[in-house]
Order: structure tokens, then C-alpha cells, then sequence
């Protein structure tokens, strides 16, 4: 009997069976349902994540839209709007009023973010380098600022800084009448008046956040600085101070920015006087939209102070993360 041959190719049969085109098959089909997963993750993200992001919407981005198109215009609120482009922004920068805002602002930095975080890294130090009694009942009391509200804080500095407060009381009993004066309508003495309030205030803050801090610190690297004959200022400076970096920042953007946006001290203590010596850009915008109603103007105030206190954060940031 003879075998007749077709010449049809014979498909060549690999050593695996035809494994390798199953498991390729096999590969796209997983990679496929796994992409399938991760977008129907991302789609259930998104829609746990939508009420909020509506409301993040409609209260934080739409008013900052409108406030971006009311500071092109001239406004009282009442009558018709008139476009003046970029006027408002410049006379931000040109008016003397308002250019004096930018000084102050710089002057109560000091008070609110250069002191109280020199003093905050100070007394971190000295409460780490050893078990000292009553400090539980010092970091209270110096936390207690946060605890109360603006208000009552302003208030009580008010009548302590009176012409017939605590502090002149207490400057005439040791004979020092010279000294005394209605601090807070002197021309000179009003702004570091209003800055110490500010340095009371956050100093607490900063005790904490670097107190915190310095807890997280190993304390293998104290005793490596130790032993190489390190004392307690090489030691702050080598490992102390690297180790609250993180802290340092998170304490520097909050601090100027609330010297950026100081508002509630200083409208109840001074209303931004005598003359404009405590004037802030925040109180300069309630002033331009509440008291002599230019809305326009106040938006524009707004929108400058909004990208200084991101252009602050950034930067710190950036910097901080830089080995």
C-alpha cells in the first residue's frame, strides 16, 4: 500500500506543546482584566470622592473665579461694574496706603514667625535634653493661645496694653513713668505691640509641633555626636535642627502666612491705626469691600495675597526637601 503525499505544510510542533501561544494568550487576558480593575477602582474613587470635590467646587474655586473677574473691574457693589484691567493691581503696588501694607507685613513676620519659631526650637531643646519638673504644665500653658479664640486674645491685649492696663501699672510701680504710653495709639509702638500678640500666640504652637519632633528623633545619633565630643549647642546644631526640617517648615508656612492674612488682631485692637501704621492687606480689603465699597479693588487685594501665601508654600517646601 503507498502513502500518497498532498505537499500541505505540516505545522511544526514545539517542544512545550503550544504552551508559549496559550500562556501569551493567558498574560494579555489577565493584563486585561487587571486594567479592567483599576479602572472601575479609579471610577469608584471618583465617585466616593465627587460630593466632596462639588463642594470643594462650589465654595472654594467659584468664588476665587469671581473674585479673579471682579478684580478687573470698578465696582461699589451697587451700581454698574466698569472694566479698568489691571488697574486695581497696580495701584496695589503704587498707592502709598497700600504699599505700606507690604511693610508691615514684613515687620509682623518677625513677630510671627521668626521669633515664635526661635523660641519654639529654643524651648524644644531645653525640655529634650532632660527630664526637668513642671515642664508638662509649661508646654500647657504656652499651648493655651490655640485653645482660645482670636477674639478673647485681642480683647485681653487690649486691656492689658490701656493706658491704665496691667503693663503701665506695672512700669509706674517700679518707677519707670516715663516709659509708659497708650501702646497701642502710638504711631511707633503700635505694630511690634500688635506683632508680640501675634509671637504669644503661635509661640505654643511651634513649642509643640518641634517638641514633637524632636521626640521622633533616634536617639542613636544624640549619643554618636556625644561621643565624637559634641556638646549641647554642636549637638542642637548636628542633629537637633536636621532632624525637625519637616517640622521647621510646616511652621514657617503657617506662621507667615498668618502674618499674611492677620485680620482679627488687628481689627479689634488698632483697626489697622493709628493712621496706617498696623494697616494689613487683610484689613485693607475688608476696608475696600465693607467700608468704602470698592469691590473691585478689594478682589484685587485678594488675589495678590492668595498667590504670595502659595508662592510662600511652595518655595518652603522645595526648599525643605533639598538634601
Amino acid at each position: 500500500m503507498s502513502i500518497t503525499h498532498t505537499g500541505a505544510a505540516v505545522p511544526p510542533v514545539t517542544d512545550d506543546g503550544g504552551s508559549s501561544a496559550t500562556g501569551a494568550i493567558t498574560t494579555r487576558h489577565r493584563r486585561g482584566r487587571t486594567s479592567h480593575a483599576r479602572r472601575r477602582t479609579r471610577l469608584a474613587g471618583l465617585l466616593f470622592a465627587a460630593p466632596g470635590l462639588l463642594i470643594y467646587a462650589g465654595v472654594v474655586l467659584w468664588p476665587l473665579l469671581q473674585s479673579l473677574q471682579y478684580s478687573f473691574y470698578k465696582w461699589d457693589g451697587i451700581t454698574a461694574a466698569v472694566w479698568v484691567g489691571f488697574e486695581n493691581y497696580l495701584s496695589f503696588f503704587t498707592d502709598p496706603v497700600l504699599r505700606s501694607t507690604l511693610g508691615n507685613v514684613l515687620v509682623l513676620i518677625v513677630f510671627f514667625a521668626v521669633l515664635p519659631i526661635a523660641l519654639g526650637l529654643l524651648s524644644a531643646a531645653l525640655i529634650t535634653t532632660g527630664k526637668r519638673p513642671g515642664m508638662a504644665i509649661y508646654r500647657w500653658i504656652f499651648f493655651l493661645p490655640q485653645v482660645l479664640t482670636s477674639v478673647v486674645i485681642a480683647l485681653l491685649f487690649k486691656r492689658m496694653y490701656a493706658p491704665e492696663g496691667p503693663i503701665n501699672e506695672a512700669l509706674r510701680a517700679i518707677g519707670l513713668d516715663a516709659l509708659t504710653k497708650n501702646w497701642l495709639g502710638d504711631f511707633t509702638w503700635a505694630l511690634p505691640a500688635v506683632g508680640l500678640i501675634g509671637t504669644w500666640v503661635t509661640f505654643g504652637f511651634c513649642m509643640v509641633l518641634f517638641i514633637a519632633g524632636a521626640s521622633s528623633i533616634s536617639p542613636e545619633l544624640y549619643e554618636a555626636a556625644r561621643m565624637d565630643g559634641a556638646g549641647p549647642v554642636r549637638e542642637f546644631f548636628a542633629v537637633t535642627l536636621p532632624g525637625l526640617r519637616g517640622q521647621i517648615a510646616v511652621a514657617l508656612t503657617l506662621t507667615i502666612t498668618a502674618a499674611l492674612r492677620a485680620f482679627d488682631l488687628i481689627w479689634i485692637t488698632t483697626r489697622g491705626g493709628p493712621g496706617t501704621s498696623t494697616l494689613t492687606p487683610a484689613v485693607a480689603l475688608y476696608k475696600a469691600a465693607f467700608v468704602n465699597p470698592d469691590v473691585g479693588q478689594a478682589a484685587a487685594i485678594g488675589v495678590v495675597m492668595a498667590i504670595l501665601c502659595l508662592i510662600i508654600a511652595v518655595l518652603i517646601t522645595r526648599i525643605s526637601e533639598r538634601e
